[in-house]
């Protein structure tokens, strides 16, 4: 009897250090900024801003292509309107750069906003339908998961798409210039950086 009770009290206590270890884990937030464009690019993708976000309009059965809209530029700062992203559910923009236009998609899934570099280097080209949870490149059809920009299936998979971090102030999607840069520049090769 006395050994059942030891058991079921040590197993009481590793079950309360494992509660007690994972409510002080620290999660951290991206909405916030990001490594400049010379520090290195994290290993695994940064997470969408974590505030919900409800679409304005029903969701379209089916693919649905990306609308462009034209992004605002105010010094290093980019920003796209909320409403846009909400009302239209995939969304496309482009700014210039140093070394030339980079485009970039902004798309709601399950009520969270994602920012992602919008090229597929192998089939030259831009622009990707969301249909369900997956990105499909408009030219040669590669599937990505919208949710992390990790490739599925077909010729372009080994190119992710990077996730742009942002903020949303004052109904606006803003995003800083070099993290558009960083994000454009790691989605031109193969892999995650």
């Amino acid at each position: 009897m006395l050994k059942k009770i030891g058991i079921g009290f040590a197993a009481l206590i590793l079950a309360l250090i494992g509660v007690s270890c994972a409510s002080s884990t620290v999660v951290p937030q991206t909405t916030g900024a990001q490594p400049s464009a010379s520090a290195p690019a994290p290993a695994v993708p940064a997470s969408p801003a974590t505030e919900a976000i409800q679409a304005t309009t029903e969701k379209p059965s089916g693919p649905i292509k990306a609308k462009l809209i034209e992004a605002q530029i105010d010094g290093d700062a980019v920003s796209i309107p909320v409403s846009d992203v909400e009302s239209d559910w995939n969304t496309q923009f482009a700014i210039d750069s140093p070394s030339g236009k980079m485009n970039f998609m902004a798309y709601l899934l399950k009520n969270k906003i994602y920012v992602r570099a919008d090229v597929c280097p192998p089939c030259r080209s831009i622009g990707y339908s969301l249909d369900g949870n997956t990105l499909v490149c408009d030219r040669c059809a590669t599937t990505f998961k919208a949710d992390t920009g990790d490739g599925v299936a077909g010729a372009c998979v080994d190119y992710p798409k990077a996730l742009v971090p942002y903020q949303i102030s004052n109904g606006n999607i803003v995003m800083q210039q070099a993290d558009l840069v960083t994000a454009y520049e790691s989605t031109l090769n193969p892999g995650w950086p």
